[in-house]
């Protein structure tokens, strides 16, 4: 899939949410916005706390992106629920040896994101739109009124976005939990 010690040196470089975010002055504001509304409920929040396995979770992003706008933020609201997850965001243009290999449909989408085990074996790619975002997005494009990438999305929307990523998350959890090279290592 991917060389281990590409996407350590990639995560080494890759910044966590807020200073990446701040990379980009004009657009930062927009970010934390959408992470204002970004409420997980009390199931997910304990889904969260339950994590047993770390995971480090990196995200090829552009801070230009409107779907990175809507959707990195709330990746990090999920990484602030958990002492487990180590979320890292990068300029899609910053790790171009890593983007050039997670083309999606055949162009360089973002936002992407590489799940990895504790010693960065790769666990999966996610990206670069939840199935409630696509379907979102299909029903103003293919409708009547073109989408506004810096529109405000409905509550109903950013809640299944954020329910979308959260799945993502606690199938990789389960896979680093399960993992039988990961249980022996860590003898439970």
């Amino acid at each position: 899939m991917f060389d281990q010690s590409l996407l350590q040196e990639t995560f080494a470089r890759a910044q966590p949410f807020a200073p990446y975010v701040a990379t980009d002055p004009s657009k930062a504001p927009n970010f934390w916005q959408v992470h204002a509304r970004a409420a997980l409920s009390a199931k997910q929040s304990a889904l969260l706390a339950s994590f047993t396995r770390k995971m480090n979770v990196l995200c090829l992003s552009g801070t230009w992106c409107g779907d990175c706008v809507q959707q990195v933020p709330l990746m990090h609201a999920i990484a602030e629920g958990s002492k487990c997850i180590d979320f890292r965001c990068i300029d899609r243009t910053q790790a171009t040896a890593l983007s050039d290999q997670l083309q999606i449909c055949g162009g360089a989408r973002v936002p992407v994101v590489i799940f990895m085990s504790e010693d960065f074996a790769p666990c999966g790619v996610f990206g670069d739109r939840t199935l409630a975002r696509y379907r979102a997005v299909a029903s103003r494009q293919l409708g009547v009124a073109c989408e506004v990438a810096w529109a405000k999305n409905s509550d109903e929307e950013l809640h299944a976005t954020l329910a979308d990523w959260l799945d993502e998350f606690e199938r990789v959890q389960w896979m680093l939990r399960l993992s039988s090279r990961l249980r022996a290592l860590h003898g439970d």
